[in-house]
């Protein structure tokens, strides 16, 4: 049944005055559906969000109209149910979890089944790390999204105290639970990897810009259809960087270590739609945009600094290392090579894609940064005045576990 939400979407999206038959027909509806439509339609203009007009319904130029349809347009861009996440009482529990840092069965005063159902429709949409189930302990991932909820629903914006903890032990279990489920599930694996694929190429893409949606990044890949009203250059983009992780994935399922020319190889495959910069290091100086304090390698520097990063990388590949020895650096070489920033472009692409190689290499399956983690990773890495390896490695531990309790589920299933 239609909601609130998809005719208030519909409204705003359409921009001029619009009547209920307009927008049954433009949603395909039964005309049995005409009274519900037009309740819909008058509940929203009483709540300000739409302006009835003598030509119909009209969106009402509100911040609360524009916060609510930044909500849904966020996630219609990733694929996530707004209808599920819009709920007051959702956003009630977001909120105290928050606030408690890590939730568990004891410190949520609710039904143990309204727990269970908030937590798997975070869980769906990519908003909360699920440690453990029986008994329950979580953490929800903050952002921009739940931020504007919170807004939208009238909360005021309290400071969210940062909370950490160390995660090693649950990777650790959920490695050796991951080493047991695959044997004899290669296929299944390999469809598991392609999900998650798509969702990273669409991840990783959107943190540059590229304004290509996860439906549409998925039925460019998967579907070989593309989209219409799309930029070619944008197309290309997600093609590209396709195929540069499909490289790479082969390339660390083989053993193949990292070298200069490997990383420029994925930098080209990456980049072809500007042959120009394509697999070559940058002649001139260039700068984070939005962020003009994010230190950046001269260009004369860029050689000597990408040689001892690799030569401090087969030092690393050669030795036993533990899980933390790895995390560490996995940090460690992702930040630094994101300050070397050896191209004039897709230097961030470029990063996630040869850090995810190392732990991919260490047999750490990581083939995806979460939605909900995405501002966090961004906040810890070219978004930040001041580099902060500790902050990342927290993050890093999250999307590992995140990844795994994923897949394990998916192997289980």
């Amino acid at each position: 049944m239609v909601t609130k939400y998809d005719i208030f979407e519909l409204v705003y999206k359409y921009k001029h005055p619009i009547k209920p038959i307009e927008i049954l027909k433009l949603l395909n509806k039964d005309e049995r559906e005409y009274d519900n439509i037009l309740r819909i339609l008058t509940e929203l203009a009483n709540e300000k969000l739409l302006v009835k007009t003598g030509y119909g319904f009209q969106a009402s130029r509100t911040d609360k109209a524009k916060i609510l349809y930044d909500i849904i347009y966020h996630c219609l861009s990733n694929d996530l149910n707004y209808n599920e996440i819009l709920d007051k009482n959702i956003a009630e529990f977001i909120n105290q979890a928050l606030q408690i840092g890590e939730i568990n069965s004891k410190s949520i005063k609710l039904n143990p089944r309204t727990v269970k159902k908030y937590v798997e429709i975070l869980s769906k949409n990519g908003l909360i790390l699920i440690i453990a189930e029986k008994p329950l302990r979580a953490k929800i991932f903050y952002n921009t999204l739940l931020n504007n909820i919170f807004v939208y629903f009238g909360y005021k914006k309290e400071v969210i105290a940062e909370y950490h903890s160390n995660y090693l032990m649950s990777i650790e279990k959920e490695l050796a639970k991951f080493r047991k489920l695959r044997k004899g599930k290669e296929v299944k694996y390999k469809q598991i990897l392609e999900d998650f694929e798509i969702s990273f190429i669409h991840h990783s893409l959107a943190l540059e810009g590229n304004p290509i949606t996860l439906p549409q990044t998925r039925r460019i890949l998967r579907d070989k259809i593309i989209p219409s009203n799309l930029r070619s250059e944008d197309v290309d983009e997600v093609k590209n960087y396709q195929k540069a992780l499909t490289q790479m994935l082969l390339d660390s399922q083989n053993k193949k270590p990292l070298t200069i020319q490997t990383i420029l190889n994925y930098h080209t495959l990456a980049m072809q739609h500007n042959s120009e910069i394509a697999g070559r290091t940058r002649k001139i100086q260039v700068h984070i945009k939005g962020n003009p304090n994010f230190r950046i390698a001269k260009v004369e520097k860029i050689e000597d600094e990408l040689n001892k990063l690799l030569e401090d990388y087969n030092k690393f590949i050669k030795k036993k290392s533990n899980l933390k020895e790895i995390l560490n650096f996995a940090v460690y070489f992702h930040n630094e090579f994101q300050h070397i920033h050896p191209f004039e472009d897709g230097n961030s692409r470029t990063t996630r894609l040869i850090t995810f190689h190392l732990l991919q290499f260490e047999d750490i399956p990581i083939v995806d940064i979460p939605f909900g983690l995405l501002d966090e990773y961004l906040s810890y890495t070219k978004g930040s005045m001041k580099r902060d390896d500790t902050k990342l490695y927290q993050t890093l531990q999250k999307i590992i576990l995140f990844n795994l309790k994923k897949i394990n589920d998916k192997l289980s299933s």
